[in-house]
């Protein structure tokens, strides 16, 4: 009895920790309605690139990504294509804004940058991005 229990709650589990991780993958459909209301000018990628210095401990000075180590995991890279939680400018605003959750590995900058400076830095990573 006991081991069908077990069975039973680890396959649920399994489940949703499945769901959740495709879910993330995903991205967020309504972020992604979100539009960047800054206009993509030299001006913009320069304030941008200057709110990136809080980025780059993580991300890797040209978003290249980063190590990790044994407490935070590795950040991803900026200039590749792939985005595991949205690729739209409204996602990426959300990220930054109120970070990646379930573990908030990305954290929230909603405090400590304005929207703004959030949309200017949208445009400079995407400055940064390798062209195809």
């Amino acid at each position: 009895m006991h081991s069908r229990l077990f069975r039973t709650a680890l396959a649920a589990l399994v489940l949703v920790s499945g769901a959740r991780m495709v879910t993330s993958a995903q991205g967020n459909p309504e972020a992604a309605k979100l539009k960047n209301p800054v206009e993509v000018t030299p001006d913009s990628i320069a304030k941008g690139k200057v709110v990136y210095a809080k980025c780059a401990p993580c991300h890797g000075a040209n978003g290249q990504g980063g190590p990790g180590n044994d407490l935070i995991p590795a950040a991803p890279s900026l200039v590749d294509d792939q985005w595991d939680h949205g690729s739209t400018d409204g996602e990426i605003f959300n990220n930054i804004k109120n970070g990646v959750a379930p573990d908030f590995n990305m954290i929230p900058f909603k405090d400590q940058l304005k929207d703004e400076e959030i949309w200017n830095l949208v445009i400079y990573i995407r400055s940064i991005a390798k062209k195809k």
